[in-house]
């Protein structure tokens, strides 16, 4: 997590997007000269998909906000909403989610599923949420290492995000798969063959499964997200099968990458820095800033993308219609206009920060229930096993999309 090393990559031909730039996490360097240099920076392509456009970089706090709230200049439906049109998911599949789609649309099919994510219906799931972290911190009983990735973040964000959706525990572990894949693509474990068999192998029984839902739940409605899905109507019509299987696809790889990817990377700072993991230890009440922090620091996606509706002007930079901006959330969220020594995990700071986007219409939906998994599997972890050490060198995804760590080994005890 050291961003101290001098980044001397010339701006100017600066492919920001190419994989090289995430073996370690995010480029916090590069980020750091760009918001300096050139808050709004050009990218003529990601070398790894020669089919794909350029794009703008947008680095600083404000200039993200601004972005977000103007969804008329700037579309989540034109150009899909992450760097890559087609290379990975279809623009086709991505404009069927609702974080592909602009008003009214968007607003209206976001409606249906805010009144299961209000505050007060999440935290109605707080002792469950807390049951499922506890037996999955059973299963470590005995055990020295454990890797916190695969066996504690992903088993637990898994039933809880499957229980939302209606899914049977045993079929945890092949969504999980799923989303770690698609998500993942371009990431030489995620993907070795290379990112195409997402669209090959993956995609493909993503629907398959899915089709059985549906089908179930047409004929037997039930309480769960599936079948708010499946018997939803916008304007008197119901969705279309592939709108009901890419909602589905959205709520489930939100639900299992976000949580899993901060709360890895907020337990890997507290690990790696003694005195601020001693402050929680003695004051369990810094948990909530803990998680904000975290939040901050590792937001679990590192871009979305919007792409322009007409000729624009963004920090001195045109900006053309038709042409790709992303917003990069662990460059935005480690500001220096915001945040005094903004590379510092300290779990006082208690930060407002843009993990969860920057307002605006796309403003997370989930933000309740991945705050109140995050300080539960904090708590929780830290009560078992306040003195746990890194036992080999964590490693990321290497993805500009998906910010987190395959692996994080540790000693228990």
């Amino acid at each position: 997590m050291s961003t101290t090393g001098q980044d001397q990559t010339p701006l100017e031909g600066l492919r920001v997007g190419d994989r090289e730039h995430f073996h370690d996490g995010p480029p916090h360097e590069i980020f750091r000269r760009l918001r300096s240099e050139c808050p709004v920076h050009w990218s003529s392509g990601i070398t790894q998909y020669p089919e794909e456009d350029g794009f703008w970089s947008v680095t600083t706090a404000d200039d993200v906000l601004e972005v977000s709230r103007d969804w008329q200049t700037y579309s989540s439906e034109i150009g899909g909403f992450t760097g890559l049109k087609n290379a990975i998911l279809p623009l086709e599949l991505q404009q069927a989610m609702f974080i592909g789609m602009d008003p009214p649309k968007h607003d209206r099919i976001k409606a249906l599923f805010q009144r299961g994510f209000t505050p007060a219906r999440i935290a109605q799931h707080e002792d469950e949420i807390r049951a499922i972290t506890i037996d999955v911190l059973d299963r470590l009983e005995g055990r020295e290492t454990c890797d916190l990735v695969t066996d504690v973040a992903q088993p637990v964000v898994a039933r809880v995000i499957g229980s939302f959706m209606g899914l049977s525990p045993e079929d945890d572990e092949v969504w999980a798969n799923l989303m770690n894949t698609i998500l993942g693509a371009g990431d030489p474990d995620a993907t070795p063959e290379g990112a195409h068999i997402v669209m090959e192998r993956d995609v493909p029984e993503v629907f398959r499964r899915c089709g059985e839902l549906i089908a179930a739940r047409r004929e037997h409605p039930t309480d769960d997200l599936t079948s708010v899905l499946v018997h939803a109507e916008i304007d008197g019509e119901r969705l279309e099968e592939h709108e009901i299987v890419m909602g589905f696809f959205l709520l489930m790889a939100a639900g299992n990458d976000s949580t899993k990817a901060t709360y890895c990377s907020g337990m890997r700072a507290l690990i790696e820095d003694p005195e601020q993991r001693q402050m929680v230890l003695d004051d369990p009440s810094l948990v909530p800033s803990v998680v904000e922090e975290s939040l901050r620091m590792f937001p679990a996606f590192a871009h979305f993308a919007r792409t322009a509706t007409k000729d624009t002007e963004l920090h001195g930079q045109t900006i053309r219609a038709g042409e790709k901006v992303l917003m990069w959330y662990p460059s935005s969220n480690r500001d220096e206009t915001r945040y005094e020594d903004p590379d510092h995990f300290d779990v006082t700071r208690n930060p407002e920060h843009q993990a969860f986007g920057a307002g605006g219409r796309h403003f997370c939906l989930g933000t309740a229930l991945a705050r109140l998994e995050l300080r539960i599997l904090i708590e929780e972890t830290l009560a078992r096993y306040p003195d746990m050490t890194i036992e080999d060198p964590p490693q990321f995804v290497e993805s500009p999309f998906a910010n987190q760590l395959k692996t994080l080994r540790v000693r228990l005890r």
